[in-house]
């Protein structure tokens, strides 16, 4: 199981992640440990990846400490215990 944690922007539109500070979730890749995050917390997959599956574009994913490098199909291997950060990438410029 992948331990799953996310920044506080996710609770803004999922109020019941408050609750907890981390998750256990099932997957052996990014794909399957995101669909199984949306069978806990529908609509949280929406979020993440778009209707192909990608991974949006100002959404990052690490695991470990390093970002995942399947942004399209989002299969990078999930080892048991590994940890896995979920973020929205801010963006921006100077005025």
């Amino acid at each position: 199981m992948a331990i799953v944690r996310y920044t506080k922007h996710l609770v803004r539109f999922f109020p019941d992640l408050a609750n907890h500070s981390e998750l256990q979730v099932p997957g052996e890749t990014v794909a399957q440990v995101i669909n199984n995050l949306d069978g806990i917390y529908p609509g949280l997959a929406a979020y993440i990846v778009d209707e192909r599956g990608v991974l949006r574009k100002h959404v990052n994913i690490f695991l470990g400490e390093e970002l995942i490098h399947d942004r399209q199909t989002l299969q990078d291997p999930v080892n048991k215990n590994e940890r896995l950060f979920i973020f929205q990438a801010l963006s921006g410029g100077s005025s």
